[in-house]
């Protein structure tokens, strides 16, 4: 399997592991009898700390995924994985990155070091996109 490969399918195993977490999170506060299960906002500001960054990290994942997806997907049907591979582990490691960081904390600090991560991401894509248009 390509790097190309295994990257998108990585970025869509944490998007559902972001989900299932998020699920559970809620699962636990509706068992527990502090939420009504139709009590939850899609956007997290009903709740606080965590689970609101939780809320954010799984909204983050999935917002991009269709962007790093078509262009990961694109290369692999045209079999120009040698244009993607070689910024592909780079481009999960900062995604995860982005996501850890913001689970962890929203201090000036931390929330400086996920805008640098994302940016890693959205530099990384463009680059990808200007590498395959250039192969058209």
């Amino acid at each position: 399997m390509t790097a190309t490969a295994t990257v998108l399918l990585s970025y869509t195993a944490w998007t559902l592991l972001m989900l299932a977490s998020l699920g559970a999170l809620r699962t636990i506060k509706v068992v527990n009898r502090e939420r009504a299960p139709n009590a939850f906002q899609a956007s997290g500001e009903d709740v606080e700390g965590f689970a609101k960054r939780l809320t954010r990290v799984h909204a983050n994942c999935y917002e991009n995924l269709p962007i790093a997806g078509v262009i990961l997907l694109y290369a692999i049907a045209t079999d120009q994985t040698m244009l993607t591979d070689g910024l592909a582990y780079i481009f999960l490691g900062a995604r995860l990155g982005q996501s850890v960081v913001h689970l962890i904390s929203t201090s000036n600090m931390f929330v400086r070091l996920r805008f640098a991560l994302f940016l890693v991401q959205i530099i990384i894509l463009v680059i990808w996109l200007l590498k395959l248009f250039h192969h058209i």
